[in-house]
């Protein structure tokens, strides 16, 4: 992953989603318009269906970490190898069947 940090949400509101992989907190837009900065393989943003389907609006807290390699709250949360941004302290939600599958297949290659 690299030091580059994710996108801000840009409002607070309803529309926040987080990511079921690695509970990155942006707003729908943002997800749809960049995709997640730590799961690029999901390609949110060239097919919206997967804003939906990789993402959830169902957690709970939200933490910003802006040295997540430094932060023992990142490290406790099991995302301290991830980009600095907002993320959720738990999701209500996993990812679907299909999808982690084909996360287990590219971790598996790479």
């Amino acid at each position: 992953m690299g030091s580059a940090p994710a996108q801000i949400p840009t409002s607070f509101g309803h529309e926040l989603r987080a990511c079921l992989r690695c509970r990155l907190v942006k707003t729908y837009d943002q997800f749809r318009e960049s995709g997640c900065e730590n799961c690029p393989f999901f390609k949110m943003d060239e097919d919206h269906e997967r804003v939906v389907d990789c993402t959830t609006a169902n957690f709970n807290g939200i933490i910003s970490v802006m040295d997540p390699t430094r932060s023992w709250a990142a490290r406790w949360l099991r995302i301290g190898r991830f980009v600095p941004g907002c993320y959720t302290l738990a999701v209500s939600e996993a990812l679907p069947e299909d999808l982690q599958v084909w996360f287990l297949f590219l971790s598996a290659i790479h």
